[in-house]
């Protein structure tokens, strides 16, 4: 009988796959150490942008850093002194228009145009008819006007200034406009106590009105309000100086 053909011999299944050499196992730790190696710099390449530039570029990009931030100084220092210009400006603006409204209200104050008020004394003049002419009444004004009054008004109608004028009409005495009969109330705003004094000394306004038969009161007050204005008419021939 002939002699039967060979059979191919079969691996053993757990022969399929070989355990690594050890050849093989140390290729691949250097390759894993170059793949790691190779990430790690391009990682820090991306974190640090000057790692690829030169020695003498990054001297000229120093120098140039350096006179940016002294243009910025120097733009911050002008800043600060326009700042500071400005508020000073601001202030003495400020301050101005204080003491121009301080002195405007001052003068209108002194030409009878606004009302007024503060301490200072009210004289009562009481006297039969005719006994205190506009001379007597305009002589009371100007005594109240030497002792330092700064506000004048008679009557609570007729507010006294410089061009205020003094007439004798029938049984009523003319002042500013305004006919006043007895009794001639007086107020005047400024220091209490001078003014009393100027009025009650011997020989002074309440002895003048009691030889003239009237009298004269005077009190002496914390705060007077006056609200009567005086009649200004506008110049027509004077004006203002350049």
């Amino acid at each position: 009988m002939p002699d039967a053909p060979d059979k191919p011999e079969t691996e053993p299944p757990g022969n399929r796959f070989r355990k690594p050499s050890w050849s093989q196992v140390v290729v691949a730790i250097l390759i894993g150490s170059l793949a790691f190696a190779i990430t790690l710099q391009i990682r820090q390449s991306k974190t640090n942008d000057y790692s690829g530039v030169r020695g003498d570029e990054l001297v000229e990009l120093l120098k140039s850093l350096d006179s940016a931030n002294e243009r910025i100084g120097t733009q911050i220092d002008d800043l600060t002194a326009t700042r500071n210009d400005l508020l000073s400006s601001t202030k003495r603006s400020a301050e101005a228009e204080k003491q121009a409204k301080q002195r405007s209200e001052q003068l209108s104050i002194l030409a009878g145009t606004s009302g007024a008020t503060g301490s200072g004394v009210t004289l009562t003049i009481t006297a039969p008819d005719n006994a205190i002419d506009a001379a007597a009444l305009l002589d009371a004004v100007q005594e109240l006007r030497d002792a330092g009054a700064e506000a004048i008004a008679i009557n609570g109608v007729a507010r006294v200034i410089a061009q205020t004028y003094f007439l004798d009409g029938d049984n009523a005495i003319r002042v500013g406009g305004h006919d006043l009969k007895p009794p001639f109330v007086i107020e005047a705003i400024g220091d209490p106590h001078t003014m009393a004094e100027a009025v009650r000394f011997r020989g002074g306004l309440i002895d003048r009105v009691t030889n003239r038969g009237g009298s004269a009161t005077l009190i002496e007050q914390t705060k007077i309000t006056i609200t009567a204005l005086a009649d200004v008419k506008s110049p027509e021939y004077a004006r203002p100086t350049s």
